[in-house]
């Protein structure tokens, strides 16, 4: 999807940052930002559902689970209460003053310290487990509880899983560990205390960072997104530090400290440092150390204790050149205020890399691109269609004969860069189509007639390969260029979105604006043949069964999605190769139906299907029994998807020193770690067997251009 960044027409606007000493003054602009939003989306949104009192009891409702989405915090008589406001947030966007929000906010601050009390107070007694109580966990299946009693009783089950979970894996650890004293004396009794004690510090945390996160800003702008998302899973508001951390994910660079962190323990601590980076410079800097404090600048710092990784990142990041002061807490328990100036980081790691399998007397290259990422602010920018050449020119001087392409996660990005991806692949003619809600279509063309690669190519996907990622293997799918390989089908998104900029611009740098943008979905995508990609995705060739297929999180699983439908086929001439595709594909699918690992992962995917989602046994035996099945059905999954000989990996030559003599020791470490966890994965030895294939019939290596 194309980032295409266009200023919204109106007055300026203001998202709600901050608690402000005027209150009228602060809801008056939460309701100007609201007024706009619902103009935007009204006027401007591809398919625009109606806003009026049907979408607003259907807003009333997602926002209220979105608050209290296990239905433990609210009561009944909370619901009645806010009931009144049902079908009055049409009345809201259409200009009435903000009134749900401030409601729903003082019921949740109450609702939320005394559920903190509640819990409290369980966790001080101690558990049975002999009993034969169930509990149901999911939030979607429950219903809020009527009285205090009820909901206390709700609060009692659900704790009493969560120690029930950790107070088996401490007998486990009791009995793998019968000769260490320190845990072989502790008592049945002893061990569920502390389980207790583990499932307090982790609730404990939970809310702590609640009470972080969900400040009146923060629950305002989950308001305004709740009504974005009605409109469709993929219109969303985005508040100017949200925005930065969007734009910095599209163009993986961004201006830091240059250090990896990780949340342990409630404390964010620093992992590992890049060579070069600021942090690494000043040499005061070290792993191990926990940020306790960031501070822009001169200005009041912010405790970061209880943030998650994400939500202290964004303060740590900010615009090059500028001041960011840490407050860290030593190995020695003393603290130190460190300033550095934030400079240019490159997600390195993150960007398209390659390696080399050698199958037989064959050797096959291996791409793997996590994203189709694109810096267009930046000449000199990171261009995913740019690297997939690069690593494709490498991969020839290795002589390959042939190529995968792993596309398998990878949740889209720019659709520019697909069409000059496709276009490495195939001579030229049309890659998709885009059409917005006026109607003709505009065909998106590749018109270089050169071919970078023209010999075997196999595309793998899976249910989390969205949107762009769709449209490539769609248009390879379509020109009979290669074949696909995946699970039953890749996730659905059909649809683009652009970025509206909202109230002036206050960083010429980077473009930012004062009150963020609202990513909006403002056209569909199809096929060259026709079709839409929307809620049916891309079905592979060649279907390999895997362990995610049964979990609903595809487009088609949410009921804001828009429908698909289809248009007219674009004039385009399939490939001309002299491989009998369909004579490898029907060889491939005979390998699957006949492997084991593929047809004991089909079967222990259908049993989970059906026995993750139920009610929980609190009973101690028959939790165990349970749980035993589960794990065994999981871990003999995970055994079944890596293959016992690891098939034979090299970098390419010309990045052999970037693993295995990186100057930054711990980046090197992780290629390769990398290149270790490929060598036995099932499905890329699968894929390659079938890239082998292909090159057999065509019994020749790459033409080289």
């Amino acid at each position: 999807m194309p980032f295409i960044l266009i200023m919204a027409v109106g007055g300026a606007l203001w998202a709600f940052t901050g608690k402000d000493s005027n209150d009228e003054s602060a809801y008056a602009k939460q309701q100007k930002l609201l007024a706009q939003v619902g103009a935007i989306l009204e006027e401007k949104h591809y398919s625009p559902k109606t806003i009026d009192d049907a979408f607003s009891k259907i807003i009333f409702k997602n926002y209220l689970d979105a608050l209290d989405a296990n239905k433990d915090i609210f009561l009944q008589s909370d619901i009645r209460q806010l009931k009144k406001y049902e079908t009055a947030i049409d009345d809201e966007i259409h200009g009435a003053p903000v009134q749900f929000v401030p409601a729903v906010n003082v019921l949740f601050a109450k609702r939320l310290d005394e559920a903190i009390k509640m819990y409290k107070d369980i966790l001080q007694k101690p558990f049975d487990f002999s009993g034969s109580e169930t509990a149901q966990l999911d939030g979607e299946k429950l219903t809020n509880a009527a009285t205090e009693s009820d909901k206390k009783d709700m609060w009692r089950k659900r704790l009493k899983w969560m120690t029930l979970e950790r107070f088996v894996d401490l007998q486990d650890q009791r009995e793998k560990n019968k000769s260490v004293d320190s845990i072989a004396r502790k008592s049945d009794a002893d061990l569920e205390k502390e389980a207790r004690e583990k499932v307090a510090k982790v609730v404990d945390r939970t809310f702590s960072r609640m009470k972080l996160k969900y400040t009146e800003n923060e629950l305002f702008n989950l308001y305004v997104n709740t009504i974005t998302g009605e409109m469709d899973p993929h219109t969303n508001y985005f508040p100017p530090v949200e925005k930065r951390a969007f734009d910095e994910d599209m163009s993986r660079r961004f201006f830091g400290i240059g250090a990896q962190l990780r949340e342990e323990d409630g404390n964010i601590k620093i992992v590992s440092l890049i060579t070069g980076g600021p942090a690494w410079k000043s040499g005061k800097v070290q792993v191990n150390d926990a940020i306790v404090k960031v501070a822009q600048g001169t200005e009041e710092p912010v405790d970061v204790t209880g943030f998650e990784t994400d939500d202290a990142v964004k303060l740590i990041r900010g615009n090059k050149g500028t001041e960011v002061r840490l407050t860290l807490k030593k190995s020695d328990g003393t603290l130190q205020v460190v300033s550095l100036i934030r400079d240019k980081i490159v997600e390195d790691e993150a960007l398209t890399r390659s390696a080399v399998v050698q199958e037989g007397n064959k050797k096959i290259g291996y791409i793997y691109l996590p994203e189709f990422y694109a810096d267009f602010e930046n000449p000199d920018g990171s261009r995913c269609s740019v690297d997939v050449a690069k690593e494709l020119v490498k991969l020839k001087k290795e002589n390959i004969s042939g190529v995968v392409l792993d596309l398998r996660s990878n949740g889209g990005g720019s659709l520019l860069e697909v069409v000059q991806m496709v276009g490495l692949f195939i001579k030229n003619g049309p890659i998709v189509q885009v059409k917005d809600r006026s109607g003709a279509p505009d065909v998106w063309k590749d018109n270089d007639e050169s071919v970078l690669y023209d010999g075997p190519l196999v595309v793998m996907v899976n249910e989390l390969s969205a949107s762009a990622s769709e449209i490539f293997a769609a248009a390879i799918q379509d020109y009979k260029r290669g074949i696909i390989v995946g699970s039953s089908s890749t996730y659905g998104k059909g649809t683009v979105q652009k970025n509206l900029m909202l109230g002036k611009q206050v960083d010429f740098l980077t473009g930012g604006t004062e009150y963020g943008a609202l990513k909006l979905t403002f056209e569909k995508f199809y096929r060259i043949n026709g079709g839409s990609t929307q809620l049916k995705g891309v079905t592979p060739d060649v279907v390999m069964p895997d362990s995610y297929d049964y979990i609903k999180f595809r487009e088609k699983d949410n009921p804001a999605a828009l429908k698909w439908d289809q248009i007219e086929k674009s004039v385009y001439t399939p490939w001309a190769g002299n491989v009998d595709l369909a004579s490898v594909i029907q060889k491939a699918e005979a390998r699957v139906d006949t492997s084991h690992a593929f047809s004991s992962i089909r079967t222990n995917t259908d049993w989970l299907s059906k026995n993750v989602d139920k009610e929980y046994s609190l009973n101690l035996a028959k939790y165990k029994e349970e749980q035993k099945a589960i794990r065994t059905t999981v871990k003999q999954n995970d055994s079944l998807a890596r293959i016992a000989k690891p098939m034979s990996i090299q970098p390419v030559a010309a990045d052999a020193d970037k693993f295995f003599k990186n100057e930054d020791k711990a980046k090197g470490e992780r290629y390769q770690q990398w290149l270790k966890n490929i060598q036995s994965d099932l499905y890329i030895d699968a894929t390659v067997k079938i890239v082998t294939d292909i090159a057999s019939s065509t019994g020749s290596s790459t033409v080289q251009r």
